[in-house]
């Protein structure tokens, strides 16, 4: 007899819809790893995702919700010209997201070169 918590093979391959709060997750663990790879402001970030840059503001803006922390490098005398820095991954392991990356990007709808 099958276990009640065993899925059917179609269950297993449809792809599940997420809840907005895993997608928002999703996304600042995504925006994190892009940052701790090289350096990125608002519009190098929004031209790499494709997500508006009000959403990235916001989700940077609430990194500290999961215990990250980020901060903006000003580089420059314009108060845009910098770049952002992750300061702390706190709880975040970033080699899951290494090992997840592909599976988060069809999360977010993201295709990355």
């Amino acid at each position: 007899m099958e276990s009640s918590h065993s899925l059917s093979v179609a269950q297993a391959i449809a792809p599940q819809p997420i809840s907005k709060a895993h997608k928002a997750f999703l996304r600042k663990i995504f925006l994190c790893h892009l940052i701790h790879q090289q350096q990125h402001n608002l519009l190098s970030l929004h031209q790499l995702t494709k997500m508006p840059r009000r959403t990235i503001q916001d989700t940077l803006a609430a990194m500290l919700d999961i215990g990250v922390e980020i901060k903006f490098v000003q580089d420059g005398e314009r108060h845009n010209a910098g770049y952002y820095q992750l300061i702390d991954w706190g709880p975040i392991n970033p080699q899951w997201i290494e090992l997840n990356l592909e599976d988060i990007c069809v999360s977010l709808d993201i295709e990355i070169a």
